[in-house]
């Protein structure tokens, strides 16, 4: 069962990555009549980077509200994804198993994001991740909003 309290930190996360793909419908409009220039290919990159960190973010409260463990591993980014597939002895899964390959995916990009440099960054690897960040969220939300009732 989810508390107000997390509930109400949940929505807001929700609400933050809601206006953040709202923000990002601009660059969205643009990168479909040209390929992005340097300075555009990294706002898509950034705006990938913060979609991802606000699922995390969800992830988290989760896992430290419910599931009541944080993991310290070096692997904890894959190992929260992970268990938000999984049902446990406090929880039933939170997302659609349809979802692991794709969210892999973005954890994948955060990663990379994070640990390079901008001039690396490729438009053919960004694109599909940022053409298909709205109907993934629209998933991804649907599963969080059924999970907190």
């Amino acid at each position: 069962m989810v508390d107000s309290e997390l509930k109400t930190k949940i929505l807001f996360e929700i609400s933050e990555i809601d206006e953040l793909l709202e923000k990002a419908s601009i660059l969205s409009q643009k990168c479909k009549i040209q390929e992005p220039d340097f300075i555009e290919l990294s706002a898509v990159g950034s705006t990938i980077h913060s979609f991802y960190n606000g699922l995390e973010n969800i992830f988290l409260l989760i896992q430290k509200h419910i599931d009541k463990e944080i993991s310290s591993s070096e692997r904890w980014h894959s190992e929260l994804l992970v268990s938000m597939f999984k049902e446990n002895e406090n929880r039933k899964a939170v997302l659609d198993k349809s979802l692991q390959l794709p969210l892999t995916d973005y954890m994948g990009f955060r990663h990379f994001f994070r640990h390079s440099y901008g001039y690396h960054l490729r438009w053919d690897l960004a694109q599909p991740l940022f053409e298909n960040m709205p109907d993934i969220w629209n998933s991804v939300k649907g599963c969080i909003l059924s999970f907190i009732g």
